[in-house]
């Protein structure tokens, strides 16, 4: 799912197109550190309510990417369950029906 956020900028609107970020724990194989990347970039995305910073706060939005990573990594690795690891494929598809359904 796709959440669709419409923002009004001066005269006009501009619809800002967002991907929910994924779970990443407890997975057979781990997150990738590409993935941690990725989800701490969307969080940014939605805190800051844009998708590509402007010059000036180019240097701000990639240092609160990264910092953000690294939290997650450190989250990540630290955490522990006792259930095993969920296979990607089999949460994918599961998701994928759901959706299905839920469209049909």
């Amino acid at each position: 799912m796709i959440a669709i956020w419409s923002v009004a900028i001066g005269t006009h609107r501009t619809n800002f197109r967002w991907k929910p970020i994924k779970p990443l724990f407890n997975f057979d194989p781990p997150a990738t550190d590409a993935e941690i990347h990725d989800a701490a970039l969307q969080f940014v995305r939605k805190l800051s309510g844009t998708n590509k910073p402007s010059k000036r706060n180019e240097a701000a939005f990639e240092n609160a990417v990264m910092a953000i990573a690294n939290c997650a990594r450190e989250l990540l690795d630290s955490m522990e369950t006792s259930q095993p690891p969920r296979d990607r494929e089999e949460v994918a598809a599961k998701a994928k029906a759901r959706s299905a359904a839920r469209f049909a």
